[in-house]
Formats: C-alpha cells, sequence, structure tokens
C-alpha cells in the first residue's frame, strides 16, 4: 500500500482539463502519470455502479433537459431513479451550479467548455476495463482510488452500494489487489464493514470533512482527528483523507505554513495522509501552486495527495524526489 515516494491521486481523473469522471478524463490523468485515478461511485436504479460524485445528476449532466417530470420532490435528479440505459442517454459535462436566474452555469468558469463536447458517465466495471488496458498498452501501472459515495444513504433507499463495489472489483480481479486499489468513505461504519464483513485485503482511507458538511452517516470528524480518535481509526483502516485546511495552516506569506499536526499524530499510529484537493485555479488567497506543493508534502509531510491537476502535482514529485528521469 504505501509507497517510497509521495502519490499523485487524480481527483475525478484530470478534472482541471477535461469533465470530471469521464473516461476522456482518466485517459488523460494515466497519460499525466497519475500513481491512482479516483473512483466516486454510485448506484443506477437497476443497481449498477456508476462513476459520479454525486448522487444527483443535474450538476454534471443534462438530465433536466432530458428527463424534466423525473425530479423528486426536493427539485433534485437522484441517479438511483434512473436505470443504466436511461443514464447513458445523457449528456455528461462541466460542473454546474444553478445560478441567481436559474440556469446552470460553470463552477470552474476557465476549465473545458460547460454543455459542450460529446461526454457520458460511464460505470464502474467501464472505467476499471479502461484504466486495466491502459496499464497494459503503456507499461506503467496507476492504481483504482474508488470512493463509496453515501453508503448509508443507499442503504435506506434500499441498495447495498459496497456489496455492488466489491462484487465488480471480485469479477474484474482487482478484490484482492491491494498494491492498486484504494478503497474510501466518509462513513466509519461502512469501513468497518468492509474491513469485518467483507474481509477485504484492499486498504482502507477514512475521509475526514468537517461537522458542517452533512456527510452521509452519523460521524464526529472533529473527534476522528483527536489522538483517541485516529488510535480508533486504525483498527479498521490504514489510512485518512482530511480536508487540506486539517493538515496545514496558511499564514498572509504563504512559505510561512505550519502543520497542524494531523499528519504527525496518523503517522504515530501507522496511518497514511491523502488530503484532498488541489486546485489550481481555486488556490488559498495569496498562495501559489508550487506553495502549496511545498506546504503539504515538504512541512506536513503527508503521503499522497488529491489533485484536480495531476500533471502539476507529477512534475513538483518528480522535481522533489528525482523518480522519473
Amino acid at each position: 500500500m504505501a509507497s517510497a515516494d509521495p502519490l499523485v491521486i487524480a481527483h475525478r481523473g484530470a478534472s482541471g482539463y477535461v469533465p470530471e469522471h469521464t473516461l476522456e478524463s482518466k485517459a488523460m490523468a494515466h497519460t499525466m502519470g497519475a500513481d491512482y485515478i479516483e473512483q466516486d461511485v454510485v448506484l443506477t436504479a437497476d443497481g449498477i455502479p456508476i462513476v459520479l460524485h454525486d448522487i444527483h445528476l443535474e450538476p454534471t449532466t443534462d438530465v433536466e433537459q432530458r428527463f424534466p417530470e423525473r425530479a423528486r420532490n426536493d427539485g433534485r435528479y437522484y441517479a438511483l431513479d434512473f436505470t443504466l440505459a436511461e443514464i447513458r442517454s445523457l449528456r455528461a459535462h462541466e460542473r454546474t451550479r444553478a445560478s441567481e436566474n436559474g440556469s446552470r452555469v460553470a463552477v470552474y468558469p476557465g476549465r473545458f467548455p460547460a454543455f459542450s463536447g460529446h461526454f457520458s458517465v460511464p460505470t464502474l466495471r467501464e472505467e476499471i476495463e479502461l484504466i486495466a488496458g491502459l496499464n497494459q498498452s503503456t507499461g506503467r501501472t496507476a492504481g483504482l482510488y474508488i470512493e463509496l459515495k453515501a453508503p448509508q444513504w443507499h442503504l435506506a433507499q434500499g441498495y447495498d452500494s459496497a456489496k455492488a463495489v466489491f462484487e465488480i472489483l471480485t469479477d474484474t480481479g482487482y478484490a484482492t489487489r491491494s498494491d492498486d486499489v484504494f478503497l474510501q468513505c466518509f462513513d466509519a461504519p461502512t469501513l468497518r464493514r468492509l474491513r469485518h464483513e467483507f474481509k477485504t485485503v484492499l486498504p482502507l482511507i477514512q475521509l475526514i470533512g468537517d461537522n458542517s458538511w452533512g456527510e452521509d452517516g452519523d460521524n464526529d470528524y472533529d473527534a476522528m482527528r483527536t489522538a483517541e480518535g485516529l488510535a480508533q481509526i486504525a483498527t479498521y483502516a490504514d489510512g485518512i483523507g482530511p480536508w487540506i485546511p486539517q493538515v496545514i495552516t496558511l499564514q498572509a506569506d504563504a512559505s510561512q505554513a505550519q502543520s497542524t499536526g494531523l499528519t504527525e499524530a496518523a503517522h504515530a499510529v501507522g496511518l497514511v495522509v491523502h488530503p484532498y484537493t488541489i486546485r489550481a485555479d481555486e488556490l488559498p488567497a495569496g498562495t501559489s501552486a508550487e506553495q502549496l506543493h511545498i506546504a503539504l508534502f515538504e512541512t506536513a509531510k503527508i503521503d499522497g495527495v488529491f489533485t484536480d491537476f495531476p500533471n502539476i502535482t507529477r512534475a513538483f514529485v518528480d522535481d522533489r524526489t528525482g523518480a522519473r528521469e
């Protein structure tokens, strides 16, 4: 699981350049030298694991135009309400948000033009096949970094996303490839279930958010960051995935960044630390991409990082380690 050099983890693929979680984004991330490529997974109405960051479809697809009558009472379009065949009919696009006048606009205007291109939502199996194929044809290995999205919500809807994902991993030969797969989740009970019920040998990562975010399940992320909480995580997981501000504090002068102590405390109980997310187009005020990388890798001494721009992070890591000539 652990690597001598820090890991470059492509966040939703090369999402700074190509719409997130499309196969094109994953192929680009592979070409850019990512060590691992992330897959967020939710289920369709017919129980198929698809790669999508949200349980909702409208931020990254044209579902509102294709199926305007299919929103739930809250006005949202849930992937779980659509069959795989219906989701295949959608066009995926750059991430959007609702504007004040009700139209959708790009979250990151400088990225791939919103609503253009011909992209689709892939299944987990399709993405695994793509990455395995690229590993063979290029001779370099990129691993899978799978996140189970809202597993408790899925269970409440009558769907077992953990079981569905594990079945795909077993079918594709990845269920025992502990050097090639990470499984992550914000929900601690789901990770415990993977470890104890499914008896997975794959490394598990406890994602750590903020208690105000309303993540799936009943999890106290403040408690997780204490020495006692980290020791508890170490009983079922192999690492943590914290939010970057939980790992470093940035002063007005970014060169004076300080570690919060979380990485050191996690390392003390044998946990690796893979924070999220470096976005070169959404940096902390007064901070350059290089300064942020230095703060994370050299000041906080993290073990890997999620990045929307895997080429930038790859270049930084290679420059510091001399790992690739």
